[in-house]
C-alpha cells in the first residue's frame, strides 16, 4: 500500500470528530480513517490515567493495557521525503465510487479509469481526475477533469458503512448488464428527485428519490455487514440500511469515556500509586516491588516515589488493588464529587488547582459552594463507534455494543488529554430535594419519563433503565443555559466549553451539583477568562443575565408548549434556539432538558427552580 499525505487535521478530531470508521471529507479526495491495528503505535505518547484505564478496561476488557494519543511527528520539515513526513494516522479512499464533475461518469476509483493525481508539497491537492474526459456528449476536446466522491453511501444503526449499490439500485436488483452509470442533474434545485443515475448499457435510469425512506427500503440489498476501516463483512447483520449523505452527521458517533485527572485527598502515595499503577499492577511480592522501584528511580520514571520507604509503598499497592476490583470504578463522577465538596482542597500542580470563593449573595440561598478551578485536566477515551442513531451517552447504556476500533481485541485505545479552567457549583440538596416534591416538578417529570419509556421501546431497548431523573434534568438545563451565556463573556467559543452533571441520588448519595470548563483539546485553556467569571460579583450577573434570558425562547410558543410524552422523545421545553448547545459540549447529547425546570416560560410558571429569583 502507497503512503501519500492528503490532508491535516487537528489530533483531538481523532477522537471526537473522526475517528477509526468515520469518513473525512477533505478539500478533494473522501476517506475513511483506518482502525487502529494499522496505526503507528511507536509514534504515540501513552496518557497515564489509571481511572480511565480500570474503566475502559471494564467495557473492552483487561487485555487494554494503555491509552494512547494518536500518531504525529513533532517534526514541522516541510521535505515531503522525508521519514516524518509520512507519519500519520492511515487512511483510504472511501467510498469507492467517483464522480466525473463534467462528464458525470460514476465508477469505483480503482476501475482504472480515475487517476491519482499527488501533490508532496500541498497534500491537501491531492485529488482523483477523469483522464482525458471529452463531456457528457462525448464531442468536446480530451481534458482532465476532477473526480469527486460519490455523494451517497449505505450505512446501519450496527454501525455499518458501505459504498451504495449503484448497479443493483439502477437494474433494480442483480443484473448481467455492466455499462457505464451516470449522474446527471435536472430542473433547478438539488432535491433528490432530481439527481438521476442512467445506464448508458441498457439505458436503465432512477432518481435518488426512490433511494430513501419506505421506497428505499423497497429498492436497497440488505446490509452486507461491511466495517470498512477494518476491511471485512459481517454477514449476520439485521439492520435495515438506509442512505446518507456523504458529510451527514449522522455518519459517525464516537463512544468515549471521559475523566478528570483529580488527586486523592489527603494521600500523595495513593496518588502516586494510581498515576503508575501499570509499573505495581504485576507486583505480587516485595522483594519485587523493590526491584520496580530501583528501575524507576534509575529511569525517573514516577518522580516522587524515591520519598517513600518500601513498607509505605507496598502498603499502598495492596490498598490499591483492592480498590481495583471490577465493581470498584462503576462510577467516574463520584470520586470527582467526593474532592470537589471536600473542605480542604487537595493540590497537584500543574494539574489541578482549585479555590473556594463565595456564592453570589442573590442566590446564596440555593448555591451553598463555588470552585474556582485555575487548572484541571480532562482525560479521553475512544471506545468505539455508532452509525445513524448516537450512542446513550449518560443515558445507563455505556456499556452498550458498538463498532469496534479496530481487527481483534485492541490492546491500547486512542485518548487525549486536555488542561483548561472551569467553575464548579454545588447547589443546597434540601432546597432541591423541596422543590422536586411539587406537583408542577413532578407532573414534569412524568412527561419526562413517559418520553424515556417511549423513546427506548421505539429503539428495542429496556424501557426501565437510563431515566437520570428530573434534578439532573434541572442542573443539566442550567448548565446549558450558563454555557451559552459564560461564552458570551469569557474569551472561549462554545464549543469549547464543556460541563459535567453531579446529580446522583442513588445508594444513599445526594450530589447536587455542575462543573463548567473550558475542554479546547489544542490549547492549554488557561487564559483565566472562565475562572474570573467565577468570582461572586460577576458569577451573580451571569446567573442573572442567562436565568432572565432563557425565560423566552425566540420559538416560543411552541417551544415552551412541547410535551415529551407525545412525541416519545428525550425532553422538554428545549431546542436549539435556547437550550441546546454543541456536541463537544454536552456529556448526554442534548437529552434530559426542560427549561420549565429552571425558569417560569409561557407554558408553565409552577416548576421553576429559580421562579422566586426573577
Amino acid at each position: 500500500m502507497s503512503s501519500t499525505p492528503v490532508g491535516e487535521i487537528r489530533p483531538s478530531q481523532l477522537l471526537w470528530s473522526y475517528g477509526p470508521g468515520a469518513l473525512i471529507d477533505l478539500p478533494n479526495i473522501s476517506v475513511i480513517t483506518q482502525g487502529i491495528d494499522g496505526w503507528d503505535v511507536s509514534q504515540c505518547n501513552e496518557v497515564l490515567e489509571a481511572r480511565l484505564l480500570l474503566a475502559v478496561q471494564k467495557v473492552l476488557g483487561p487485555q487494554v493495557t494503555t491509552l494512547n494519543t494518536p500518531p504525529i511527528s513533532d517534526d514541522e520539515s516541510s521535505d515531503p521525503s522525508s521519514a516524518t513526513a509520512l507519519i500519520g494516522v492511515p487512511v483510504k479512499p472511501f467510498p469507492r465510487w467517483l464522480r466525473c464533475v463534467k462528464c458525470g461518469l460514476l465508477s469505483p476509483f480503482d476501475s482504472g479509469l480515475f487517476t491519482l493525481k499527488k501533490n508532496p508539497y500541498k497534500p491537501e491537492a491531492t485529488r482523483f481526475v477523469h483522464a482525458d474526459c471529452r463531456g457528457p456528449k462525448n464531442n468536446l476536446p480530451p481534458k482532465d477533469a476532477d473526480a469527486v466522491a460519490a455523494r451517497f453511501l449505505l450505512a446501519c444503526r450496527a454501525g455499518h458503512l458501505d459504498d451504495f449499490p449503484w448497479h443493483w439500485f439502477v437494474h433494480g436488483g442483480q443484473s448481467n448488464c455492466r455499462g457505464v452509470l451516470r449522474f446527471y442533474e435536472t430542473g433547478a434545485s438539488l432535491q433528490t428527485e432530481n439527481l438521476w443515475v442512467r445506464c448508458d448499457e441498457c439505458g436503465a435510469a432512477k432518481n435518488m428519490a426512490q433511494a430513501s425512506g419506505q421506497s428505499g427500503r423497497n429498492n436497497l440489498p440488505a446490509c452486507r455487514g461491511r466495517h470498512p476501516h477494518i476491511d471485512i463483512f459481517q454477514n449476520n447483520c439485521n439492520e435495515a440500511p438506509r442512505m446518507i449523505n456523504l458529510g451527514a452527521t449522522n455518519g459517525w458517533f464516537g463512544v468515549s469515556l471521559s475523566v478528570l485527572a483529580i488527586p486523592q485527598k489527603g494521600d500523595s502515595i495513593g496518588q502516586l500509586i494510581q498515576d503508575g499503577w501499570k509499573f505495581f499492577e504485576s507486583c505480587t511480592n516485595i522483594q519485587m516491588l523493590e526491584v520496580i522501584i530501583g528501575t524507576l528511580k534509575t529511569a525517573g520514571s514516577l518522580p516522587g516515589i524515591e520519598n517513600f520507604k518500601i513498607n509505605q509503598i507496598w502498603a499502598a499497592v495492596e490498598a490499591f488493588r483492592v480498590g481495583t476490583e471490577p465493581d470498584g470504578q462503576n462510577d467516574l463522577k463520584h470520586p470527582e464529587w467526593e474532592v470537589l465538596s471536600d473542605d480542604v482542597l487537595p493540590s497537584d500542580y500543574p494539574h489541578f488547582m482549585a479555590k473556594k470563593v463565595g456564592a453570589p449573595n442573590q442566590f446564596s440561598k440555593v448555591i451553598d459552594r463555588v470552585l474556582l478551578l485555575e487548572r484541571l485536566r480532562e482525560v479521553n477515551a475512544l471506545l468505539g463507534f455508532t452509525r445513524v442513531e448516537s450512542p446513550d451517552e449518560g443515558m445507563g447504556d455505556e456499556a452498550a455494543p458498538h463498532a469496534p476500533l479496530g481487527l481483534g481485541t485492541p490492546t491500547w485505545v486512542p485518548a487525549s488529554e486536555v488542561h483548561g479552567e472551569g467553575i464548579f457549583i454545588r447547589f443546597d440538596p434540601n432546597q432541591l430535594n423541596e422543590w422536586s416534591q411539587l406537583s408542577a416538578v413532578q407532573l414534569i417529570e412524568q412527561k419526562l419519563q413517559q418520553g424515556h419509556r417511549g423513546w427506548r421501546l421505539k429503539r428495542g431497548l429496556s424501557p426501565d433503565e437510563g431515566y437520570l431523573g428530573v434534578r439532573h434534568a434541572m442542573l443539566h438545563t442550567l448548565a446549558h443555559i450558563l454555557i451559552r451565556e459564560l461564552a458570551l463573556e469569557c474569551g472561549y467559543n462554545a464549543a469549547s466549553i464543556r460541563e459535567r452533571i453531579y446529580a446522583d441520588v442513588g445508594d444513599g448519595r445526594d450530589q447536587a451539583g455542575i462543573l463548567i470548563y473550558t475542554a479546547a483539546a489544542d490549547s492549554d485553556g488557561t487564559l483565566g477568562g472562565l475562572v474570573d467569571l467565577g468570582k461572586p460579583n460577576n458569577l451573580g450577573r451571569i446567573f442573572e443575565q442567562a436565568l432572565k434570558r432563557a425565560q423566552v425562547c425566540a420559538s416560543d410558543p411552541l417551544c415552551s408548549e412541547h410535551d415529551a410524552s407525545k412525541d416519545q422523545s428525550l425532553h422538554g421545553a428545549a431546542c436549539h434556539a435556547c437550550s441546546f448547545v454543541s456536541e463537544t459540549s454536552c456529556e448526554c447529547g442534548n437529552r434530559n432538558l426542560d427549561r420549565a425546570l429552571v425558569v417560569p416560560t409561557l407554558e408553565n410558571s409552577a416548576a421553576a427552580f429559580f421562579g422566586s429569583f426573577l
